[in-house]
């Protein structure tokens, strides 16, 4: 994401301080049984901890697969109910699809009590600003990236999609993955490497939670 657009909203979540050896994964648009227990066993496999901003209507379809997120340690937050573009949504629609997401988030984890819900991605990063501005009066925490990684495009190879993350990822960074059907391909390709090169920086992933913001 451009600097100049960090700096214009600078109350939202870009990155984090440098000064931690960690970065942070985060994985939209999730639950899918094709592509999400996937992520989670190659996380597993590589120690790494990620955030996933599930759509809502995917966790009333997977909930089980919502509650492996939770039991595995990853953060979970808001991704709207149905995947909405704020700029082509007016503020009370969207406004009452986040809390209706937020909903379904309580009633699928259940006895789960490590959620986020007030931890929000605005999908495609479109939000007005009368949005933004109405969902953290509500207490909600807007999480954007510094670096997106581009896996949902067909049109890229896997190895460009690698260099959109390796090329710029450093201690801080939020990256942007999508545990989508549209983003298997380049997502099998690149998620592993990636980890291997936080490894070997000596770097951590972590979860983004409440406490670090």
């Amino acid at each position: 994401m451009p600097k100049f657009i960090q700096r214009l909203f600078p109350e939202r979540i870009w990155a984090f301080s440098s000064n931690k050896a960690s970065v942070y994964l985060t994985f939209d648009d999730g639950p899918i049984p094709k592509v999400t227990p996937w992520v989670l066993k190659v996380l597993k496999e590589y120690n790494a901890k990620a955030t996933f901003f599930c759509i809502g209507d995917n966790i009333q379809k997977h909930p089980e697969i919502f509650n492996n997120i939770i039991a595995e340690n990853h953060t979970v937050g808001n991704h709207t109910f149905n995947h909405l573009n704020g700029w082509k949504t007016n503020r009370e629609a969207y406004l009452n699809n986040v809390e209706k997401c937020t909903q379904q988030m309580h009633t699928s984890a259940k006895e789960n009590l490590n959620i986020s819900p007030k931890l929000f991605r605005p999908p495609y990063g479109k939000i007005t600003s009368k949005q933004a501005n109405a969902l953290q009066k509500r207490g909600y925490k807007i999480v954007m990236w510094n670096i997106i990684s581009y896996d949902y495009d067909t049109n890229i190879s896997t190895e460009k999609c690698l260099q959109n993350v390796l090329k710029n990822i450093k201690p801080g960074s939020v990256i942007v993955f999508h545990d989508s059907l549209k983003a298997e391909k380049n997502l099998r390709y690149v998620l592993p490497k990636v980890l291997e090169h936080i490894i070997e920086k000596g770097w951590q992933c972590m979860p983004i939670t409440q406490d670090k913001l």
